[in-house]
């Protein structure tokens, strides 16, 4: 049976050679890619190669002094000596077409890179990227625990575009992650779960990506993979992260011997930070199925919503796709089992189809929602992908991949095993790299409302599991307090919440009774609206929202809020202090309210919040000092006695751990605070201020 397959491969022993030979010429070019962009970082200069090639460089002609001349360092060049003995050796010149130097051009290729660098040696001085250490970038070794993988990135990898295939690089991903966790656990291992996969930047065709994968934390026979993915541009050398990624591997030991994995060393700070927020991920994961199935009860609660008709909507049905795989030998582990990283890479495939005929565009793979394998899958199995877009969000768009997987009797009958379902979020860009806003989705049949409704629940939690789980870094406070600008800050504040206000795209998350919750996402910075319909005159909330000194009375989020200037009847300086939280210090804020009655043909009040810097007030050790970049109330008459009171908050990552159950769907801080204010305006404390108002 090998000697058929050898055979079928290589016909003959010169197709083996020469595709060994290819192999090899790969390899040295990368090689001396590397080479070359490690000596142009250090600093040194290298001989200009670019004008002629080293005279007789392959033939025992070379003369010494050539030699000398070309591997040589000058007085130009201290510090690093580019030699190359194995060529520069004299050798026993071979007839033409013999050798596997010959065969291969192995010394053409080296020196076609060395051409190369030689030639762009001029533009190379001012490039940022050599800033980073010729050392490390060229002997980089992977840190105890840790699993490199680099690839360079061929034509065969990419898409259309010329950018990198994300199937192909979920293949790596997997493969590299595997390979890590089998390195704790010293036994073999199989993909469990994947965590939610954001891609950042996209790799392109002679850029080389590097997979690092570590465990970051090992339970009882699971453990959790840390994945970082990077591109680097061999020309410039500049490295961009691509992701940063969690999966779940679980340790098979053979036979019935049971395992019980070891604790990973620490051995650095940030390691001890992912080994405690590996925790609460894992936590996550195991209330996802439950946090869904009770997302998808309330959604019927806004199904006027979303599913009214709307003019340009469409439907589904023209998006199904369906392909079949055969699991071959290649695609499998040692154990017979298909990979999970090609199962992924296929649902891939099939996905970008199905968007592609939405769109009428080349989509390209934002990110994938958390998922488990359902089962394992063998070599002879065939799997069915069925794929179909679920919902359209402005510019992304969720399709839904199911596979089945069928042995021979099995596909005889009809009868298949459901092995796994995936989401995956698309973009598309037009010819100017615009992104295209999708249309929205009719729902028709019962099946469309099931998957439109999966959808929203879905991207709530990615919401959620993006923006808490991950971190991120307080930004600085830029704004001072100047009394001599108080008008523009002031008008700037309300400005700011206004056109937080009237942008597009904001989407429903949730709907209580009187209460709605929408959430628009731009470039990764998360904005929140909260809607109350509330049975109260709209200049009396105006007058109780717009004084902070009450919301203690109300905001759970709030212990105290004192008055530091009476600036103006429009403007106040506040010191708020909020509660601990996650057993860190409890945080503080300095905040300008600037609020405004409406004009005399409207009838919109407006109350806006942001952080100021004040010298008067410095940070105090007991606090964490933190920020409000824009936040505040709308509110809106409908009648003498109701409105409807509108709360944004453009957050930072001060204020992100107070949303963080709501976002994800396991907690309903917003809601309930929501209706906390609701009850205030619509019974408001008699201490005098009604009567005097």
């Amino acid at each position: 049976m090998l000697e058929v397959f050898w055979r079928h491969c290589f016909p003959t022993e010169d197709c083996f050679v020469q595709s060994l030979i290819a192999a090899l010429d790969s390899v040295t070019a990368f090689l001396c890619q590397k080479l070359f962009l490690a000596l142009r970082l250090s600093g040194s200069r290298l001989p200009d190669l670019s004008t002629r090639e080293p005279p007789s460089l392959r033939t025992s002609q070379t003369s010494p002094e050539t030699r000398e001349r070309w591997f040589s360092p000058t007085r130009d060049s201290p510090g690093v000596t580019l030699r190359a003995p194995s060529l520069a050796a004299p050798t026993t010149r071979r007839p033409e077409g013999q050798g596997l130097a010959a065969r291969a051009g192995g010394t053409s290729a080296l020196w076609s890179w060395a051409g190369r660098a030689g030639r762009a040696e001029r533009g190379w001085r001012g490039v940022e990227g050599r800033r980073r250490s010729a050392l490390a970038l060229a002997m980089e070794r992977p840190a105890p625990g840790e699993v490199l993988m680099s690839q360079a990135i061929q034509p065969a990898h990419a898409t259309a575009r010329g950018e990198l295939s994300a199937g192909q690089l979920l293949k790596w991903i997997d493969i590299t992650a595997c390979l890590a966790a089998e390195k704790h656990a010293g036994v073999s291992c199989v993909t469990a779960s994947v965590d939610d996969i954001q891609f950042e930047e996209t790799a392109r065709v002679g850029q080389v990506i590097t997979i690092k994968a570590k465990v970051t934390r090992a339970f009882s026979t699971s453990m959790e993979i840390g994945i970082k993915v990077m591109v680097q541009d061999m020309v410039t050398g500049i490295e961009k992260l691509v992701s940063v990624a969690f999966s779940t591997f679980v340790a098979k030991p053979v036979g019935k011997e049971k395992i019980h994995l070891k604790p990973v060393t620490l051995l650095t700070e940030q390691d001890h930070v992912e080994h405690n927020l590996a925790a609460e991920r894992r936590k996550v994961r195991l209330q996802h199925e439950d946090t869904f199935n009770n997302l998808m009860k309330e959604s019927s609660k806004f199904d006027d919503l979303i599913f009214d008709e709307e003019e340009g909507a469409v439907s589904t049905r023209g998006t199904s796709v369906q392909s079949i795989e055969l699991v071959l030998p290649p695609h499998a582990n040692h154990h017979g089992n298909t990979f999970g990283g090609q199962i992924m890479a296929w649902m891939e495939t099939v996905a970008t189809i199905s968007a592609s005929h939405l769109c009428c565009a080349h989509p390209f793979l934002k990110s994938v929602d958390m998922f488990k394998f359902r089962g394992p899958s063998t070599v002879g199995d065939r799997l069915v992908f069925t794929a179909i877009v679920n919902n359209t969000f402005q510019t992304c768009v969720e399709v839904g991949v199911r596979v089945e997987a069928f042995d021979c009797q099995e596909w005889a009958e009809g009868r298949g095993r459901h092995i796994n379902s995936a989401f995956l979020i698309y973009n598309a860009a037009d010819d100017k790299e615009n992104l295209i806003t999708f249309p929205r989705i009719q729902p028709i049949s019962k099946d469309d409302f099931r998957r439109y409704r999966g959808a929203i629940a879905r991207k709530r939690i990615r919401l959620g599991r993006k923006y808490v789980i991950s971190h991120k870094e307080e930004v600085p406070l830029c704004v001072h307090w100047d009394i001599s600008k108080q008008a523009s800050l002031s008008d700037s504040n309300v400005e700011t919440l206004k056109k937080l206000a009237a942008k597009r795209g904001w989407e429903v998350t949730s709907t209580v009774e009187k209460i709605k919750i929408y959430t628009l996402e731009e470039h990764d910075v998360l904005s929140v609206w909260v809607e109350k319909h509330v049975g109260s005159p709209a200049h009396l909330a105006y007058c109780l929202l717009s004084d902070f000194t009450k919301r203690p009375l109300w905001d759970p989020h709030c212990v105290s809020c004192e008055v530091i200037d009476w600036v103006s009847e429009d403007d106040q300086l506040y010191h708020i202090t909020c509660p601990i939280l996650n057993d860190d210090k409890p945080k503080d804020f300095v905040v300008l309210v600037s609020r405004r009655k409406p004009l005399k043909d409207g009838n919109t009040y407006t109350v806006a919040v942001k952080s100021v810097i004040l010298p008067s007030v410095p940070p105090s050790p007991q606090y964490i000092r933190s920020e409000i970049i824009c936040a505040g109330f709308l509110i809106h008459a409908i009648d003498s006695n109701s409105c409807i009171v509108s709360y944004f908050n453009h957050m930072s990552a001060s204020i992100l751990p107070y949303f963080a159950g709501n976002l994800g769907g396991w907690s309903k801080s917003i809601e309930e605070t929501a209706a906390s204010c609701i009850q205030f305006l619509e019974n408001p404390p008699d201490d005098g201020f009604i009567s005097t108002f």
